[in-house]
């Protein structure tokens, strides 16, 4: 349902009352458009998700291959030890 913003006002106990039944209620407010739904209705991850683009061809290096693996274990390892670890 959508009401402009003096009906919401004037009818502002009915609207939210019909929003915790599950009603989305929209308002507009300044050319905005503003929605209320109640914290009990969840949003279908599946909608949210669909909007995401893929990423094709991400690849992780091999850890193996860089050059600076051994300098990094240094220094993972001389925390682990200040740290009490090994």
């Amino acid at each position: 349902m959508e009401v402009p913003i003096t009906q919401f006002r004037r009818d502002i106990f009915d609207l939210a009352n019909r929003a915790l039944e599950g009603e989305t209620i929209t308002f507009t407010y300044k050319g905005k458009r503003l929605r209320i739904v109640p914290e009990t209705v969840e949003i279908d991850p599946a909608t949210r998700f669909s909007r995401l683009t893929p990423l094709n061809g991400l690849e992780f290096p091999n850890l193996e291959d860089v050059d600076i693996l051994p300098e990094m274990q240094k220094e993972w390892e001389k925390d682990w030890e200040e740290q009490g670890l090994v």
